[in-house]
């Protein structure tokens, strides 16, 4: 009987290598809208006017929270490609646990608004 995440030496590098480059990426994109919040985005006439620094800074922040999510559902996705239905059920039900918590809150946040 394998033992919870440490039975799985797959999940375990899937995970460090999309933990590695998504925190990698938020980070960019975090330092990218922060230079451009610096330099005074937007000038001029731009198509991307519309897109400040700070909006950048936000999806940058995004990308972070959305990480342990995504993290689950590769957990998911792999305990279930393993046939480990005991984890797989686990996982499934945090990521509904997550999922209802963003449904209420947005239903919160529009309702407040």
């Amino acid at each position: 009987m394998k033992s919870g995440a440490a039975g799985h030496p797959r999940l375990e590098r899937i995970l460090a290598v999309v933990l590695r480059y998504g925190t990698g990426l938020a980070s960019g994109v975090i330092a990218l809208g922060l230079a451009l919040a610096a330099a005074g985005w937007p000038a001029g006439s731009n198509r991307l006017a519309a897109l400040s620094g700070i909006d950048v800074v936000s999806a940058g922040i995004a990308l972070f929270i959305l990480l342990p999510v995504l993290r689950v559902a590769l957990m998911l996705a792999v305990f279930l490609f393993e046939r480990d239905y005991r984890y797989a059920a686990i996982a499934a039900l945090v990521l509904t646990i997550i999922s209802l918590g963003f449904v209420f809150g947005m239903q919160a946040a529009v309702t407040a608004a």
